[in-house]
């Protein structure tokens, strides 16, 4: 561990509270591959009832990005406050991948901060991040990720144990992930996947599955409207009304054990829905989140903000909740030991901020001033797909930065077999998907630039175009100046390539 001057360690140790000060449990709920599709998103075509009332009871935030649409690195993100770039947990972290956060991120980790200031920690469901010494919580809950009732039933402990402590919940379901194999009952060719549902519309345990007719479902214009999608977006609604089952429940135990007017939930999604177009891309819809904030103590309900935030705002957010928070953005993590690690083994260099800054204090705004801009980092999802993308957005403009364009897009093992690609891609390179063809989703150009206040669609690229040259300049040096700030090792790819 490292040494500090006094005056400093009594500094930081009194930023924060002791165990037993009066503050609020606090719960990250985190689905997989969910966007921003529910009945407070103004979606009438699905049902999502806990979730809306949660929305009616605390603030929604209509603006919420995730990072980057690959598990692992957003996860990574979400719990630590910093861009998987700087980080170190570039892609996914399991089986053959092996992909992991550099030791020395145990300094600002969030569970280990959050056990520092006092909580009890405990983890429930999908996990996804490397090492265990870097994102380590005390407690690791069983749960089927596939049935968040289930879940929720196993908390049942958490939520009655007598403790002076707090804690604090990190619950993450393996819904709407695309799995479980395909739909066989289909009369299509290219069969939907079943998204985690039971086949022949079975049922999980304790759920009333609501099934969904593909002919009225609503097909958000990134993808093709086609048979195929259709019947996939059936199933990935089911898949996520499952998951909205889990959280009323969840605040149904919550009540029961008397720790809900002391909770605060928040409610997101590590990153975009699970099809070509969305996850694995830094266009918005793998980058829109659902992100709502249930905060027992606010003074207003049914706020809805428009700020613009993102997953390195949760960390430094989840702090503040807990009173432990750097108001000035300097990292907190020198108290926390960093692990040992081999001769010659790179533990990363110290981090000295978090890339993001917490929102507590505007939860009860509408559009609260200072908060109209964010970036996304992309460099790999599976090992295999090096395709690493940076974006700056702000209100006006978007600017994605492709810098492995030469390359045609990697496409996720999951995404390539969807029915929904497959059948396009099987009528040929000019047939439509979404608002591209085939072939121009896979091979990119360096920028693309776009008018994102009057083409939120992203379907015009106005980087080539010569009256956008002066807008392409400036944006590339807000992108420019996010990567230098996050310490971005690509931001050499400007010099070379």
């Amino acid at each position: 561990m490292r040494s500090f001057p006094f005056a400093l360690l009594l500094a930081l140790l009194a930023s924060f509270p002791a165990p037993g000060a009066s503050r609020p449990n606090i719960i990250l709920f985190v689905t997989d591959d969910q966007s921003p599709i529910a009945g407070c998103y103004g979606s009438t075509d699905i049902q999502t009832p806990h979730l809306d009332a949660l929305a009616a009871e605390g603030t929604r935030f209509t603006h919420a990005f995730a990072t980057t649409a690959s598990c692992s690195a957003s996860r990574s993100v979400i719990l630590s406050g910093l861009h998987n770039h700087r980080n170190g947990q570039y892609g996914h972290t399991h089986a053959f991948h092996k992909f992991a956060s550099f030791p020395g991120v145990a300094a600002v980790s969030l569970p280990l901060q959050m056990k520092q200031a006092g909580y009890r920690t405990a983890q429930i469901g999908k996990y996804h991040v490397a090492p265990v010494a870097v994102f380590d919580f005390e407690q690791r809950l069983p749960g089927n990720g596939r049935n968040a009732r289930m879940m929720a039933d196993n908390c049942r402990d958490l939520f009655a144990e007598k403790s002076d402590q707090p804690f604090f919940l990190y619950f993450c379901t393996s819904d709407p992930h695309r799995g479980g194999g395909v739909d066989r009952t289909s009369t299509l060719k290219f069969k939907p996947d079943l998204f985690g549902n039971r086949p022949k519309r079975g049922a999980h345990q304790g759920i009333s599955e609501i099934f969904y007719d593909p002919g009225k479902v609503k097909v958000p214009g990134f993808l093709p409207d086609t048979p195929e999608c259709r019947a996939e977006i059936a199933q990935y609604h089911q898949s996520c009304s499952r998951i909205d089952q889990g959280l009323g429940h969840l605040v149904t135990l919550l009540k029961e054990s008397g720790q809900w007017d002391n909770t605060v939930l928040i409610y997101t999604a590590d990153h975009g829905m699970a099809f070509p177009g969305g996850k694995t891309t830094v266009y918005e819809a793998g980058l829109r989140v659902p992100f709502v904030v249930r905060h027992p103590h606010a003074g207003k309900s049914g706020v809805v903000n428009n700020a613009m935030i993102s997953h390195v705002d949760i960390t430094p957010s989840i702090l503040d909740l807990a009173g432990a928070y750097d108001k000035n953005r300097r990292a907190p993590g020198q108290l926390v030991e960093v692990p040992r690690v081999p001769p010659g083994e790179n533990a990363g260099k110290p981090v000295k901020a978090y890339h993001g800054r917490s929102w507590v204090p505007i939860l009860e705004e509408i559009n609260p001033e200072g908060w109209d801009e964010i970036g996304a980092s992309h460099t790999f999802h599976e090992i295999q797909m090096y395709y690493p993308m940076r974006v700056v957005r702000d209100r006006r403009y978007k600017l994605i930065w492709n810098i492995a364009w030469r390359q045609p897009y990697p496409f996720a093992s999951d995404l390539w077999a969807a029915s929904t690609w497959q059948a396009q891609y099987a009528a040929g390179p000019k047939a439509r998907y979404g608002n591209r063809t085939v072939d121009s989703y896979i091979n990119r150009p360096r920028f693309e630039l776009y008018d994102i206040s009057s083409d939120p669609s992203e379907t015009r690229n106005l980087a080539a175009d010569p009256e956008f040259a002066k807008v392409l300049i400036a944006y590339q040096d807000k992108l420019k100046a996010m990567q230098k700030r996050t310490e971005d090792p690509w931001i050499m790819k400007w010099r070379y390539e």
